[in-house]
């Protein structure tokens, strides 16, 4: 029989040491290993990483199986006689017909080192066992060292793997490149990731920390590009893409009476409304902006064409005094614009709006019921605001007061109010402005080519007024670039202040994107990269010859990149475009549709050039 303790080791000893594994029913509880290095020389280091791993080495569950059918510690011993198994409180061995090995363990009477005369069981032959004796491999032999090595190489790493948390499954990750957040902390990784489920961003990160936590469905490889929030555009008439180039060089009181608003009364409709803003959607897209704020007419089509392409809108159904395409009265056009708040008001990518087209448009009722119904339903109510010198000349010789003070004194300002341009306003002004919480775009290149004058920019950013950026329609700019809109902002506040530090290129990236999302009461949801807003982002390419070198990424987004530079285009979570490739939109289809559409609106306007 086995001895019950190993020579030299006393009772008292053997008494000590933990109890042999309990059987009950279908559960073996093992005795409580040694900590790592106190068995003969790593043994216990080696047994406990085989036996923590459940999907371990095929020696990993021989051995617990031994353990659990003898009630005694795992200790495996192979040579080449026939297969058999004994055990007791002391050593314990398997035999198998497998070259001889040998790995020990302990238990109840077992010392700090294995008896050097074990041998098999008496009855077995002498010459069985002296054969066993002399092919016998001694734990701390040379051979047992190099299998005790290998052991660990081959357990070790699958102990590890098999208590790593799941990977949580998500839709895309977006890897690579330099990440700006645009988050309070203005933080920029470089290399980054977003990780995105559904409609949200989960995390931003780096690669490694993406990549351990999150199993996506789908991978896009920023590489070498610049990921950034999508850009918002905070003004513009989507449809008016259609009169791009019709009429130019003009002030704007002149352009909107001699050619903009006769060529509507003209050419507007449903089809009209509808092509244009699959164009304009389409120059969005393919320029990195995710969100916009309209104005126009049959702004229902307008949100149908701007679902389908797959942007996010802020829309403002028009209202104005004098009989348009889509209503013949301010009243008429009140209830359109009750209509389209009640359809659109639940829409996951719209958000319906009431836009009075100006002051100098509608009367003070109508001004009111405007801002009644935007109080009411809780949405936006857009409005130009002191574009024009012209404008404030009119206010002043009406009512005596500058247009933002008159509307200050008739009750017309709500918190949820975004005015556009905001260029003629003086000190008292903005303070009502902040005051009321309004939110103002800034528009440079049409205030620049209408010569309508110049916001005071630094002034509302001081003033803590939430300040966004916009391009007007195409109309008066020429295109829906919000690129080209941030480097002339920049460069406009410059020239303007004679202050080359104004709205330096981190700034005009604000007005871009969190300023932007501030500006129409969205900075909840929009505007940067972090964890629960919506997953609206686009990927800019900076291989261009004008983007090299390249030192600082926020600079180059500002003064040399152009729309046609954006790669990729993402808005809640769905890919509008992946390597110039719109997705949404047939980009042909489009086109060859508004080039049609022009050449009536051609034959139907006297074009002066």
């Amino acid at each position: 029989m086995w001895p019950t303790r190993a020579p030299g080791t006393s009772s008292s000893t053997a008494s000590s040491m933990p109890s042999p594994a309990r059987s009950t029913g279908t559960t073996t509880t093992l005795p409580r290993m040694r900590r790592p290095g106190a068995g003969p020389s790593g043994v216990s280091t080696v047994t406990a990483l085989v036996g923590t791993s459940l999907s371990a080495w095929a020696a990993s569950s021989t051995l617990m199986r031994v353990a659990a059918r003898r009630k005694c510690s795992a200790v495996v011993c192979l040579s080449r006689s026939e297969t058999s198994a004994s055990c007791t409180s002391g050593w314990s061995t398997m035999w198998t017909d497998t070259p001889s090995l040998y790995i020990g363990g302990w238990g109840p009477g077992a010392g700090d080192q294995p008896s050097e005369t074990l041998s098999p069981r008496s009855s077995r032959p002498p010459h069985i066992r002296e054969r066993w004796l002399s092919r016998s491999v001694k734990y701390n032999s040379p051979r047992m060292k190099r299998f005790y090595a290998l052991l660990m190489f081959i357990a070790a790493p699958v102990a590890v793997v098999s208590v790593q948390p799941a990977r949580r499954a998500v839709a895309l990750v977006v890897v690579g490149g330099t990440v700006i957040t645009e988050n309070a902390a203005r933080a920029i990784l470089s290399p980054g990731a977003v990780a995105i489920d559904g409609i949200d961003i989960v995390e931003v990160g780096t690669p490694d920390a993406i990549a351990a936590k999150y199993q996506p469905a789908e991978t896009l490889d920023a590489g070498d590009q610049i990921v950034l929030p999508g850009l918002i555009n905070t003004h513009t008439h989507a449809p008016m893409v259609m009169y791009r180039g019709l009429a130019d060089d003009l002030a704007l009181m002149e352009w909107l009476q001699n050619y903009i608003f006769p060529a509507e009364a003209k050419t507007v409709s449903p089809e009209f409304v509808r092509t244009g803003t699959r164009l304009a959607a389409l120059e969005m897209i393919e320029s990195g902006t995710t969100t916009y704020a309209d104005m126009y007419y049959f702004e229902e089509e307008i949100a149908r064409a701007t679902r389908e392409a797959g942007l996010r809108g802020v829309l403002g159904q028009t209202v104005i005094q004098f009989p348009v395409a889509d209503a013949k009265t301010p009243a008429e056009a009140l209830a359109r614009a009750e209509r389209f708040i009640n359809a659109f008001k639940d829409d996951t990518l719209i958000v319906p709006a009431v836009a009075p087209h100006a002051l100098y448009t509608n009367d003070k009722p109508t001004l009111l019921a405007c801002a009644e119904l935007g109080r009411r339903h809780d949405v936006p109510v857009i409005i130009h605001l002191a574009e024009t010198e012209d404008e404030v000349r009119i206010a002043r010789e009406q009512y005596r007061m500058t247009p933002t003070a008159y509307l200050e004194s008739i009750g017309f300002w709500g918190p949820r109010t975004l005015a556009a341009h905001g260029v003629w306003v003086n000190d008292d002004d903005i303070q009502i402005l902040k005051r009321r919480r309004i939110g103002v775009s800034h528009n440079p290149e049409s205030n620049m080519k209408l010569a309508s004058g110049t916001a005071p920019v630094t002034k509302y950013l001081t003033a803590g007024i939430a300040l966004g950026l916009g391009t007007d329609g195409a109309a008066s700019n020429n295109d829906l670039d919000m690129f080209e809109a941030m480097r002339q902002a920049s460069f406009l506040a410059k020239h303007a202040s004679h202050d080359p530090t104004a709205l330096p290129a981190r700034a005009a990236l604000d007005l871009a994107t969190i300023g932007g999302a501030r500006a129409m009461g969205m900075e909840r949801l929009i505007g940067s990269l972090e964890a629960g807003k919506r997953a609206d982002l686009i990927t800019v390419a900076m291989r261009a010859t004008r983007q090299t070198p390249s030192y600082d990424p926020t600079s180059h987004l500002v003064y040399v990149t152009r729309g046609d530079d954006v790669r990729t285009t993402i808005v809640n979570g769905r890919i509008l475009m992946k390597d110039r490739q719109v997705r949404t939109l047939d980009r042909a289809v489009v086109i060859a549709d508004a080039n049609r559409l022009a050449a009536r609106v051609r034959d139907a306007v006297a074009v002066a050039r």
